[in-house]
């Protein structure tokens, strides 16, 4: 399988990473501006399901098993912005998948999403049994990028 793509996060206008590695810290809102809403429980149960299925994915050792398992964590992470930001719709449309929605919800993930959107076939195929493009490496890879979007998103959420 060939290299894969990490999503950055915004690069400083230097070209360095816009926090060191490792900094957790977050924005402070501008002065005047209303503390955010705390995070709904919806985004929270989520979240810890996210965490759970990122538990599973690593207790997973046949790739067949732990690609999707990394990939819903993802999923279920996206969902949680979601359910922090999204507004309901009165227009209809075609229905959209998570990875759309977030793109329009949460620019700042805009990358992460077309990047799990990318892996949404590999997982199908997974879940079917079908391994010819799924192997150890992309399967640990995946579990990876996982783990580093969860963590993007437990940082959104206000405290």
């Amino acid at each position: 399988m060939g290299s894969t793509v990490v999503p950055g996060g915004p690069a400083r206008p230097d070209g360095g990473p816009a926090r060191p590695a490792g900094e957790t810290a977050r924005p402070a809102a501008p002065l005047g501006s209303p503390a955010p809403a705390p995070p709904s429980r919806d985004a929270l149960g989520l979240l810890r399901q996210a965490a759970e299925q990122l538990a599973e994915a690593h207790r997973e050792t046949e790739p067949l098993r732990r690609y999707p398992a990394a990939y819903l964590a993802a999923l279920r992470a996206g969902a949680a912005v979601l359910a922090m930001r999204a507004r309901p719709r009165t227009r209809r449309g075609a229905p959209r998948d998570v990875w759309r929605l977030l793109a329009e919800v949460a620019p700042e993930l805009e990358e992460w999403a077309a990047f799990f959107a990318g892996c949404s076939r590999l997982r199908i195929e997974a879940e079917a049994g079908i391994g010819r493009h799924v192997d150890r490496r992309a399967a640990d890879d995946l579990l990876r990028q996982a783990e580093q979007f969860v963590t993007r998103v437990q940082l959104l959420l206000p405290r």
